[in-house]
């Protein structure tokens, strides 16, 4: 075969997603307050768009289109039939056609976290506040660096003597000093900057482990002498894995006695530093409202502080008259007018689907609403999907980070999602609500005698319900409850 270049031609099918398309996804996926922001933000990118006004005359409005000229009406009926239906589009994921193929660059803030006093913060101003040297201050501010946001010391001493002495040594080595006679910290320093942070508040920060953070706890509640502090002391294992009667035995006190300083121990902080932790609250708006009228359940969307967007009839005006306007004027009036049509009829898409989507849950799960969740439903997003005609990844869009306010409370619309199990009726039960039932069953046993697993699944069994032992202590270990013997109390 002869080496060169030759033609061809070839015919293939290819899917291609419109840059628009991206951003009607983004759409359905914000929760309110990013939509609020997002809607505010194109505002001010485009001119074309602006906010109803709540006062706002709809009959002037109407009055204004009757007295439309003909040949309006007759532009209007032209963009109406080159409308993309972005419906289909939405539903169907397929590629918006080459009419807009237009992708408008915009600009972009990123968000500016505001700075916020942290635990670290908190031990900093402690230090100041102590009589100690520069040498000692800088020693004090490297443990202070290697405490994490839960108040634990991440490494150890040796570490910290390691890298505060090779400082020491490069600043020597920098000044043309002999390393060899450089000011190092020796361990004794150390070991007393370390009872130093032990002591700062909150009580147990500076701990290298769980038993060390207990033990400081006690000790600054003057507990040192007492039977919980021997015991967290002495017998940690035997006191984590609940074995009162060895460690009865070994101090010679009673199972009760034992069990009741367990108690007082349990009181305490694992995680002191968490107290003076930079995270803010998360204030939930709810996306949806749903409300019980005359009997009768019904969904609406919580956007009235949405911006609601409509066409600037200013540049509506400007816009008619095309003759002014050719080249990049032209071509710029024509893309922000299109993608002002398209926001428009992207966010009253995004209303409806939701509303499908939220109308459906509530007639699947309305035994929920009216009796708890024991009654709620098994429900896939596939079923959402093939019951209302959209993909099952739009119905996943719509339901991420979305919430309702119902009469049950606020809820994560992807609460009522969960697997189901068969009952001797034939009927499906949700996974969640076997897990309300075995939250209730434990917390209404008998201490003394706590129900095992195997116990569990005979008494869901009398209620209707089949469900396997290895099944019933995943649930548990979900829910975070422990085994009968951990619960067992003496």
């Amino acid at each position: 075969m002869k080496a060169g270049l030759n033609q061809s031609t070839q015919l293939k099918q290819e899917l291609k997603i419109n840059p628009r398309l991206y951003q009607a996804m983004d759409l359905l996926y914000m929760p309110l307050l990013d939509l609020q922001q997002h809607l505010k933000q194109e505002l001010l990118n485009n001119p074309f768009l602006d906010m109803v006004e709540p006062d706002e005359d709809e009959e002037e409005e109407g009055a204004e289109t009757t007295e439309t000229s003909a040949e309006e009406q007759k532009e209007k009926k032209e963009e109406d039939e080159n409308e993309i239906d972005w419906e289909n589009i939405l539903l169907d994921g397929f590629d918006a056609g080459g009419r807009r193929e237009e992708h408008e660059e915009k600009e972009y803030y990123e968000p500016v976290t505001v700075a916020e006093r942290d635990l670290g913060d908190h031990l900093r101003d402690q230090i100041q506040l102590l009589d100690l040297n520069p040498r000692q201050l800088m020693l004090a501010d490297e443990f202070l660096g290697n405490i994490n946001e839960d108040g634990y010391l991440d490494c150890s001493l040796e570490d910290i003597l390691a890298g505060i002495n090779d400082v020491i040594r490069q600043t020597a080595e920098e000044m043309d000093r002999d390393p060899d006679e450089a000011p190092y910290y020796a361990p004794q320093e150390a070991e007393e900057m370390l009872r130093v942070v032990q002591s700062l508040d909150p009580a147990g920060v500076g701990a290298r482990d769980l038993r060390e953070c207990l033990m400081l706890q006690l000790k600054d509640a003057g507990l040192e002498h007492s039977v919980p502090y021997r015991l967290v002391r002495d017998c940690f294992e035997e006191l984590i894995a609940h074995r009162w009667s060895e460690i009865s035995k070994r101090f010679g006190i009673s199972p009760a006695d034992v069990q009741r300083a367990a108690d007082e121990i349990a009181k305490l902080d694992p995680k002191p530093g968490l107290l003076y932790s930079s995270a803010g609250d998360n204030y939930i708006i709810p996306d949806l409202i749903v409300e019980k009228i005359d009997g009768k359940y019904h969904v609406f969307l919580n956007d009235a502080n949405l911006p609601r967007l409509k066409l600037s009839k200013a540049y509506q005006e400007i816009a008619r008259d095309k003759k002014k306007f050719e080249g990049e004027s032209k071509e710029f009036i024509s893309n922000k007018l299109n993608s002002a049509n398209w926001m428009i009829q992207a966010i009253e898409q995004r209303r409806q689907t939701m509303l499908k989507v939220m109308n459906y849950i509530v007639d699947r799960q309305r035994d929920f609403f009216e009796k708890g969740v024991q009654y709620l439903k098994p429900l896939t997003l596939r079923e959402v999907a093939e019951v209302i005609n959209m993909h099952e990844s739009t119905v996943s869009r719509v339901t991420n980070e979305k919430f309702v306010q119902t009469p049950r409370g606020v809820l994560p619309l992807k609460f009522f999602f969960s697997s189901g199990l068969s009952t001797t009726d034939g009927e499906d039960v949700s996974a969640r609500g076997i897990k309300d039932q075995i939250q209730k069953l434990v917390q209404n046993e008998d201490p003394k005698h706590p129900l095992t697993d195997q116990a569990i699944v005979n008494i869901l069994k009398q209620n209707g319900v089949n469900i396997a032992r290895r099944t019933v202590a995943k649930y548990r270990d979900q829910l975070g409850v422990l085994s009968a013997r951990m619960r067992k109390r003496v």
